[in-house]
């Protein structure tokens, strides 16, 4: 294991372990939350049911799971006081707010590749194994095989919690068929700690390590591809892709790493970008400056429907207090911009009458309700 932490280290990795793959007294916990329909419209969570608890159903032939997390945080963000400076974004009507993790490359295709040369190496050294690597792509408990493999433990949030990096890093798994030696479990240390499930904006923590996807901001703005729901909008804020809130909430996210490596430095476009800025994006300039992003993904009329929702809230926020000169401007440019899109909208087809949709809405957000 020792050369493997090292190799692990060189490729921009924090910490491995190594998990069991009996996974059976998470499966309760697993099929109730699904019965609860908190998955949402993720369906492929309910038709790959309990393949995502039994590994070696998933790949045959697998008894240890690999486990390894990567910090995130970009060089570029300060190395005390970067959640205030996040919660200061947030109280900004006209800042656009993109969830750390996502203002530079796409995870999946960072871990994926450091996984899979980590592998390579393991194979080097014990002889040829069976393996394969996964990063938030396929059936797998993700936190429940870190948890049990030491690299942190599973918080109020239902994130990954480590003493030594709070949350903000990804997690990747190599499924092998060899017996390696496991990594013993690390205790929890949330205690009374109730401040990721009180600062959620949509309330979606309904529970101890229980999230409805159905209320939260996350999945609102990237997995769901319908009309968000309209009870939820004014409590989105600004918040146009992904949802930070209960990591910035977490008193041991004091102790976030820096990335080591620079493929989730901010992109020039994502560094403290307006609504505006990123509403006046048509298609082209949109699938240009996500290239390589997981914001690319939910596609062009999706981040225009979040922003749509954004905006709004803005108007809300100006309507009822006296206005700075600039307010005033940005206020006018808003409503100028939402009206622009009504007269020659930048989508087609079914999207656009959902785009329509928030637009409108948006709209009548700067006038009080009746």
């Amino acid at each position: 294991m020792a050369q493997l932490r090292q190799w692990a280290t060189t490729l921009g990795f924090s910490q491995i372990g190594v998990a069991d793959v009996d996974l059976s007294s998470a499966e309760p916990g697993l099929m109730a939350w699904l019965a609860r329909g908190f998955h949402g419209e993720m369906r492929y969570m309910a038709s790959h049911g309990l393949k995502r608890a039994r590994p070696a159903e998933l790949v045959p032939g697998t008894v240890r799971v690999i486990t390894a997390r990567m910090d995130y945080l970009p060089a570029s963000v300060a190395a005390e006081g970067w959640q205030a400076v996040e919660w200061a974004r947030l109280q900004r009507p006209d800042a656009a707010a993109v969830s750390m993790y996502a203002r530079g490359r796409d995870y999946h295709k960072v871990l994926r590749a450091r996984l899979q040369k980590l592998a390579d190496q393991l194979a080097a050294l014990i002889g040829p194994l069976g393996y394969r690597v996964f990063t938030d792509s396929a059936p797998v408990l993700e936190v429940e095989l870190a948890s049990r493999s030491g690299v942190g433990w599973r918080g109020k949030h239902t994130l990954l919690l480590s003493r030594e990096a709070g949350s903000t890093f990804f997690l990747g798994e190599i499924y092998v068929d060899v017996p390696l030696p496991l990594t013993e479990p690390v205790t929890a240390h949330c205690g009374a700690c109730r401040s990721c499930m009180d600062m959620c904006p949509t309330q979606a923590i309904v529970g101890e390590r229980q999230v409805d996807a159905r209320r939260c901001i996350s999945y609102l703005t990237i997995e769901h591809d319908g009309p968000i729901p309209a009870e939820l909008r004014p409590l989105m804020g600004n918040r146009i892709y992904g949802c930070d809130d209960c990591q910035l909430a977490c008193p041991w996210n004091k102790f976030a790493q820096r990335a080591r490596v620079p493929d989730f430095d901010v992109r020039p476009a994502l560094n403290d970008p307006t609504l505006l800025q990123l509403w006046r994006w048509d298609e082209a300039t949109f699938l240009r400056l996500t290239e390589g992003s997981p914001i690319r993904r939910i596609g062009h009329a999706r981040w225009q429907r979040n922003i749509a929702v954004a905006m709004g809230n803005a108007l809300a926020a100006w309507r009822d207090r006296v206005l700075t000169a600039d307010e005033a401007s940005l206020r006018a440019q808003m409503v100028q911009a939402l009206q622009a899109w009504l007269a020659a909208p930048t989508v087609t087809g079914e999207a656009q009458a959902q785009v329509a949709e928030h637009v409108h809405w948006a709209l009548a957000q700067q006038h009080a309700p009746q």
